[in-house]
């Protein structure tokens, strides 16, 4: 691990204690504002969380993936948007500088987004572009030392507070990766604009919104490691980071979930006797521990493995699809389990049963977990490899 036992140990305590002294007790009003209060936007700065994932020379803890997911195994226990706020920062964000960069965009960016001073955001689906991400229309023409911009993205998280957008843009004609660029647009750039915030089924307090480019005229300095051709990996190796983060973020809310409905199982009672003793609601407990623990034990094995430097999409859509699928199934459990207080707003399980559905979706959908999934597995069968190794 990056960080020596006994101070990553205390990062883990500081986070713990700040999820459930200050984060827990604001859920309803997260939801309620539909923003972040900015106190617990300073404190998340000054806790670091801006920079989990970003290098120390540029102002960041610079946790490997191991490390990082056990600190989301902690952020996940409370309401999602709370993590959104800093998220991007974390993972689709900044990743693609990290890992493409050039030595002045890094130095130029990141230590303001390990500090909070600017919010990334990624941004490459399209109205007609999700799944099918090679499909985007978004096109990027050179123009002598410029590119110019025009197109529009959808549904970019982050996108109502950045400072900074990672575009993915076409530079040629085809649809190999090879025709896809990304490009760094700074907020305020004219021709960039705003659509006006979503309004979603939950996550209240992450922002989403379309982001539209007309003749929006960007330095060539802004080319991803001032490159043509490289966007399209870049988000691929991006999103599979990516994906190890939102699995342990599920994996977090299952584990906040069994807790409230054991607590609340034990409590309620029925016939005369706790229901947490009807065999009937101990299996919907287990069940519910039983997949989580395998969840977890997936992406700690999966996040390892990344940190040895072995090849990670195979393993990240794995969790992935496992762990947001997971979850989705505890969520249901718990409104059960709490009967018709799980359907009122009053016990917040409503909110994360709206909340954890999304995480089936966005980073990939399960259906495109699956295809990776099946194409990796084909992919190294056909080449003799052990599909995952031991």
């Amino acid at each position: 691990m990056h960080l020596d036992e006994e101070t990553f140990g205390l990062l883990i305590d500081s986070v713990r204690r700040f999820v459930d002294t200050r984060l827990i007790p604001n859920e309803h009003l997260l939801a309620e504002l539909d923003e972040v209060p900015a106190d617990i936007l300073t404190e998340m700065r000054e806790l670091g969380l801006f920079g989990l994932s970003i290098k120390e020379e540029h102002g960041g803890l610079g946790l490997d993936m191991e490390e990082e997911v056990r600190v989301v195994f902690q952020l996940g226990r409370t309401s999602p948007a709370f993590r959104s706020a800093f998220g991007t920062n974390v993972g689709i964000g900044s990743q693609a500088i990290v890992m493409a960069g050039s030595e002045e965009q890094k130095q130029r960016y990141l230590t303001r987004m390990a500090n909070g001073e600017i919010v990334g955001s990624f941004a490459l689906t399209e109205p007609e572009a999700g799944s099918d991400a090679l499909s985007i229309k978004t096109r990027a023409v050179r123009d002598g030392d410029h590119y110019v911009l025009n197109g529009t993205k959808r549904y970019i998280t982050n996108a109502p507070v950045a400072g900074l957008f990672s575009v993915m843009a076409r530079t040629g004609d085809g649809r190999s990766a090879r025709d896809i660029s990304c490009f760094l647009v700074e907020a305020g750039t004219p021709g960039l604009t705003l659509g006006r915030p979503d309004k979603k089924m939950g996550q209240q307090g992450a922002k989403t919104c379309d982001v539209i480019f007309e003749n929006c005229r960007v330095p060539a300095s802004q080319l991803l490691g001032g490159e043509e051709g490289t966007g399209f990996t870049t988000a691929m190796r991006v999103l599979d980071k990516g994906r190890l983060h939102i699995s342990a973020m599920a994996v977090g809310a299952a584990t906040r979930l069994i807790e409230d409905s054991v607590r609340y199982a034990k409590e309620r009672k029925q016939f005369g006797q706790a229901i947490a003793d009807f065999q009937l609601v101990q299996a919907m407990i287990a069940d519910s521990q039983a997949e989580t623990y395998a969840a977890r034990s997936m992406v700690l094995d999966a996040a390892r493995r990344r940190d040895r430097g072995e090849n990670a999409t195979l393993t990240s859509a794995c969790c992935k699809l496992f762990a947001t699928e997971m979850v989705g199934r505890v969520a249901d459990r718990a409104v059960q389990i709490h009967g018709g207080a799980g359907y009122m707003a009053e016990y917040g399980i409503e909110r994360f049963y709206r909340d954890v559905r999304l995480f089936r979706i966005y980073e990939g959908t399960s259906q495109i977990q699956q295809l990776v999934i099946a194409r990796e597995t084909v992919k190294a069968a056909d080449s003799g490899r052990t599909v995952i190794g031991a």
